[in-house]
């Protein structure tokens, strides 16, 4: 190789290596570059704490969130070193415009350290936390589609979730939380808290009052499991709630702390009235004894299921499911099951206070319900503008009722409640091998209340019937069956059945009864007296048909007839009762078919009221016929005296087709035809010379049952 040729290469490996140590320059001026500008951030931000950033800070996050972030103190936001550490005071995040409250949160203070790479990697992490004074706004819409926890336009609000906190302190938390739909408004506050290594190490305890439906409540909460929650764990919560002279227990694994959707909850109730329970959220139902009550819970947007419900209510025991949907109106729907049910606990279904029927009586019941003195039926007013609230679909079945006198049971019953209108259809039930069977409808929608009763009795034995009112059930082959229906206007059982008009009709078919004790089976005053002193019969009546019907017009049941063919006697009834003031005033007696030696043939009453019947054998008549036997054996012989209680026998026999049909009075004939002159026309009423006026022309046929 020549010289000129060395000397052309040296200058290009020269300049190749120039461009190769630039290029290096350049890589490294770059890196140093790159270096340099996140340093000099970091410096620049550790010497001014990152103050300048506030007013950038409240305009992005306010834009992320959709909402006004102010920082009304001291700000710092910097790396401090390795660390983000941000500190605010008098921090708020404001509330939708359509909230009550102006803030969804705000602190005094806030400090925190944040983990750089956990806000683009894993699971947040804060490697310590103080606060003070944090207050939390939660709140849902009236139509319940936004809440104010929510930072989108979405339907819903999202899960709450919860970094990871090393080292934390909590002080003077509150919370607030408002659900126009449900009407509840709850004000919490949450105790302290410090933790350590992302340890709490013990329960963390919230509680606070408010209203729900009206309704102040008090709360107490714990979160069972507080270092589970702060690495979002699992959240096992208790709490107990007191409304209304109600204590309720809810305990659960939540998923997050502020998520219950479709998490089953363990509840229970107890309190003294479980109407006072339910009336909370707007739903009423007759008062009841104090009851105890436990559930499984699961809440599915506005629906709450109850279900694995099992508990007492008084002496009764009470199981099924029930379902609460809190729409734009609230609803019921429910499966019940009794197996033994007190009769005492039934007494509210018709209105009366269960503990006063225990503890005073059926009267003082009564009249604690508004109605007069000796009176019966209870008198306080349906709520009907609470009936309008809300909607209800119930079914309730019962094994057994425990009862002194008349044996129950299998009995069923479907509520049904639609804006108003009550209806218990069907309700059955078994009695003394007989089955009832009945409508009821208090239809509030009209005004006063539409009300309608429609009662159907099979045939059902006399002798298991009445047997706790000394009829023997061994030689009683008699049955009964009957039909009540009435209807009248009213808010209560006494103002619709003291305006009530329709029918009530009881046929008796051939049969035999027999008593164990002083009874009037018939009224021959022979059959009283060997009864009254031998204390049983030596055989049962024989009863051939026999008919109880009552005629009501305006409250006023007139009998329409009364009338029992036995084979030795025709009992007919006049008289009648009231449904306005419970007064009884009838008239029985017997007209012998044989010759009888001592026949009194003179009525007996039956008078006083529901509350307190009374038996008047010692009639007037009876009297009279005495004196007169008396007068005869004065002036003649004692056996002239005898002559003023001999019966003739002359009563005619009864047709069994138009008894056994329910026929009215004026449709009742003899077994030879004749239109019957002793069993009135179907009315009290009397005219001027004291005969009874004859009343409207009823069916021959009570609506066709008989």
């Amino acid at each position: 190789m020549d010289m000129a040729t060395q000397r052309n290469e040296q200058p290009a490996s020269s300049g190749a290596e120039e461009r190769r140590r630039q290029r290096r320059r350049r890589i490294r001026n770059t890196i140093l570059a790159i270096l340099a500008v996140p340093a000099l951030i970091w410096l620049v931000l550790y010497i001014t704490k990152g103050r300048f950033l506030k007013g950038p800070f409240e305009t992005i996050v306010g834009r992320l969130t959709n909402r006004e972030v102010k920082v009304g103190g001291d700000f710092q936001l910097y790396f401090a070193p390795w660390r983000i550490k941000f500190y605010a005071e008098r921090f708020t995040i404001a509330n939708p415009a359509w909230t009550t409250q102006p803030y969804l949160f705000r602190a005094d203070r806030l400090d925190t350290r944040i983990a750089p790479l956990s806000l683009i990697f894993g699971k947040r992490r804060l490697y310590w936390l103080d606060l003070v004074n944090g207050a939390v706004d939660l709140e849902w819409n009236r139509e319940h589609t936004r809440n104010s926890w929510t930072f989108s336009e979405k339907k819903g609000g999202k899960r709450l979730e919860f970094p990871r906190i090393d080292v934390a302190t909590v002080r003077g938390t509150t919370v607030r939380y408002l659900d126009p739909r449900m009407r509840v408004l709850a004000n919490l506050k949450v105790d302290d808290i410090r933790s350590q290594d992302a340890r709490i190490g013990r329960a963390v305890g919230v509680n606070g009052t408010g209203l729900i439906r009206d309704t102040p409540f008090r709360v107490t909460a714990q979160l069972l499991s507080p270092d589970a929650t702060a690495n979002r764990g699992k959240n096992e919560l208790v709490a107990r709630a007191w409304a209304a002279n109600n204590v309720v227990d809810v305990s659960g694994t939540l998923p997050s702390i502020a998520e219950i959707e479709n998490v089953p909850l363990a509840t229970r109730a107890r309190g003294r009235n479980l109407a006072e329970l339910l009336g909370i959220i707007g739903v009423v139902m007759p008062d009841t004894r104090r009851y105890a009550i436990r559930s499984q819970m699961v809440k599915d947007g506005e629906v709450y299921r109850f279900t694995r419900l099992g508990g007492t209510v008084g002496r009764s025991d009470v199981a099924g499911v029930l379902t609460v949907t809190n729409g734009d109106r609230v609803h019921l729907d429910s499966t019940i099951r009794t197996r033994n049910l007190d009769i005492i606990d039934a007494a509210s279904i018709i209105g009366y206070n269960p503990d006063i029927v225990e503890a005073q009586g059926v009267v003082a019941a009564a009249a604690a319900t508004g109605s007069g003195p000796r009176k019966l039926i209870p008198d306080s007013d349906l709520p009907v503008a609470k009936l309008r609230a809300f909607d209800a679909d119930l079914k309730w079945t019962i094994g057994a009722v425990k009862s002194r006198r008349v044996p129950i049971s299998n009995v069923e019953m479907t509520l049904d409640l639609e804006r108003g209108r009550l209806a218990l259809s069907p309700l059955s039930f078994a009695m003394a091998r007989g089955n009832v069977a009945s409508d009821i409808v208090f239809d509030t929608r009209q005004r006063p209340s539409a009300v309608s009763y429609d009662v159907r009795l099979a045939p059902t034995p006399m002798g298991r019937l009445l047997a706790g009112w000394g009829v023997a059930e061994a030689g009683t082959s008699g049955t009964i069956k009957g039909r009540v229906e009435l209807a009248g206007r009213g808010d209560s059982f006494a103002d619709s059945l003291a305006t009530a008009r329709g029918r009530i009709a009881f046929v008796m078919p051939q049969g035999t009864l027999w008593t164990r004790n002083v009874q009037l089976a018939e009224l021959d005053i022979g059959t009283f007296v060997q009864k009254m002193f031998a204390g049983k019969l030596k055989k049962p009546v024989e009863i051939n048909c026999g008919l109880i019907a009552f005629t009501v017009r305006g409250g006023i049941a007139a009998a329409d007839p009364i009338l029992i063919d036995t084979t030795k006697n025709v009992i007919v009834g006049r008289g009648g009762f009231s449904f306005r003031t419970e007064a009884i005033d009838l008239a029985v007696r017997a007209d012998a078919k044989k010759f009888s030696l001592f026949s009194g043939q003179s009525p007996v009453g039956l008078g006083g009221y529901f509350s307190a019947p009374a038996m008047d054998v010692i009639s007037p008549q009876l009297v009279g016929r005495a004196g007169i036997g008396l007068g005869l054996s004065l002036v003649a012989s004692p056996l002239a005296g005898v002559l003023a209680f001999v019966d003739v026998g002359d009563a005619k026999s009864a047709a069994c087709g138009p008894v056994l049909g329910g026929a009215t009075a004026a449709a009742q004939r003899t077994t030879k035809g004749e239109a019957r002159d002793d069993v009135g026309r179907g009315t009290t009423a009397k005219d001027e010379k004291g005969r009874e006026k004859p009343g409207k022309e009823q069916r021959k046929k009570f609506l066709g049952i008989f």
